[in-house]
């Protein structure tokens, strides 16, 4: 790869095999330079969030990006490769009605797998109806920023919202916003919503996401205790940092750290409660763990742990070890769980979540499930999973997205996450919710941040954690996609 410019243009320049293209410097989704990334046959992936673009077209092909990357017509002569003049964007052909393509499809979620989803069948030229129904009264919002930038102050409310009002109405999409769905009747193919209307499908796509576990102590429904899901709650959190001397969050998890380290940004005082002695070592171990408390430490918050909160008062959190902290501001962070009472009254078949067949589709034919609250067939681990991944979720919604045309698509994408906090990032590729290794190649102290960290159960490798080594995470995800692509799996349609 060379990175350069091209008619005032950044521009990276790629080979494969003999052929040359040129393609769009920076990836359209938090514009990370392509050049840093890894080529993987006629595709370019960004080192930070693990988008994909395709060379010849500049399709993106893979969330979290979204949007294409400009291409430019390549010429070779006497042994000089020229970039020449920018492309015309690939103009998708509209779906041919074939039999069997549904005319009306409904979503149910207005999150990352719902809007991915309702992208994703137009970009496939289906040309039927699109009703996408939120129960959010904001429209579809990058949800991971809420935590991150926008709380701390370093992104603009205006980088929030996915996509403006006027695209959804351009490309067709019925967006119902602050519009809950109450019942579904898979017999009829009907949607009953909270407002009185109905409304009828032919392939439905459930993306109802997850909610907060709510704190269940006195005073817990107090006016200054918060939790953060929607874009709605980060703008009160983001009202209430301005005036707040001394916030309590209650729980160690990536949402409650970072808060914590957005509201130290804030010059808010920050004390985090969490029951466990090392924060995040279930799913990072003891070493990264102790690691981020004292980053957390060197910035300033306090730790409470061992402990929890077991009351509430207007000035006060009381801790179950004896402590009284003082605060004005409380965000809980201690979990969330899948919304599925909804597809559970239906009668589609639940286990911790709703289960999906390798194509996403439920056990109700003609009903499939994305995003935080689907149970898939893992080929990597061998077992069914859920996880609670922004691009994981986006992914899905892809992948239903296509198969609600009858493409067929199995979801094998490998599973990817990050967090941010202070001027430390962390990306983890895999799925290893058990592990009895965690080995790290590398430093990782308060001095030296660059380290592989590999997850592995009984000898075999199932996730990586990385800092500041990029293309180690992108390495680490195509050596799970070839272990993937070269495991059998004979259930793929199956939600048994």
């Amino acid at each position: 790869m060379l990175a350069g410019h091209a008619h005032g243009e950044a521009v990276l320049l790629t080979r494969h095999g003999d052929e040359f293209f040129a393609v769009g410097a920076h990836c359209t989704h938090y514009g990370a330079p392509l050049a840093d990334g890894l080529l993987v046959d006629d595709t370019v992936r960004c080192p930070w969030h693990h988008a994909c673009f395709s060379l010849r077209t500049g399709e993106a092909l893979r969330a979290p990006a979204l949007d294409a990357v400009a291409c430019w017509r390549v010429e070779q002569r006497d042994g000089t490769v020229y970039v020449r003049e920018k492309l015309m964007p690939v103009d998708r052909k509209t779906l041919p009605a074939v039999p069997g393509t549904p005319q009306s499809i409904v979503i149910v979620g207005g999150g990352a797998a719902g809007n991915a989803a309702a992208e994703t069948l137009r970009l496939e030229g289906y040309t039927g109806r699109i009703t996408l129904v939120s129960a959010d009264p904001s429209r579809p919002c990058d949800r991971p920023n809420l935590s991150k930038g926008f709380l701390a102050g370093t992104a603009s409310a205006e980088s929030n919202p996915l996509r403006p009002l006027p695209f959804f109405q351009a490309h067709r999409i019925d967006l119902k916003l602050d519009t809950p769905a109450t019942t579904l009747d898979t017999r009829s193919r009907h949607l009953q919503l909270m407002d009185g209307s109905r409304v009828a499908y032919d392939a439905l796509l459930l993306a109802t996401g997850a909610e907060p576990v709510r704190l269940d102590v006195p005073g817990a429904n107090l006016p200054h205790v918060h939790y953060l899901r929607t874009l709605a709650d980060s703008r009160t959190l983001v009202a209430r940092a301005l005036t707040a001397k001394r916030a309590v969050v209650i729980g160690a998890s990536f949402i409650g750290l970072e808060v914590a380290a957005s509201l130290r940004a804030r010059n808010v005082e920050v004390h985090v409660i969490a029951r466990d002695a090392v924060p995040m070592e279930k799913i990072l171990g003891p070493d990264v763990g102790n690691f981020i408390r004292g980053l957390h430490e060197r910035h300033g918050v306090m730790f409470h742990l061992g402990t929890t909160a077991i009351s509430i008062d207007r000035g006060n959190v009381s801790l179950k070890n004896g402590e009284h902290l003082q605060a004005d501001l409380v965000v809980v962070g201690i979990g969330v769980r899948p919304v599925i009472s909804f597809a559970e009254q239906a009668g589609l078949l639940i286990d911790r979540g709703i289960i999906v067949n390798a194509y996403l589709e439920t056990s109700v034919p003609g009903i499939f499930a994305a995003g935080d609250i689907v149970r898939w067939p893992d080929r990597l681990t061998g077992e069914r999973i859920r996880v609670e991944h922004w691009v994981v979720a986006e992914r899905q919604g892809q992948t239903a997205a296509r198969n609600m045309l009858g493409r067929r698509e199995r979801f094998d994408a490998v599973p990817f996450f990050w967090t941010e906090q202070y001027d430390f990032s962390l990306a983890y590729v895999g799925h290893a919710e058990h592990w009895d290794e965690a080995g790290i190649d590398g430093q990782l102290d308060a001095g030296t941040q660059n380290c592989t960290i590999t997850y592995r159960r009984a000898g075999r490798k199932l996730a990586v954690a990385i800092v500041h080594r990029d293309l180690d995470g992108l390495r680490a995800e195509v050596e799970f996609e070839r272990t993937i692509a070269a495991t059998d799996w004979r259930h793929a349609g199956s939600v048994n």
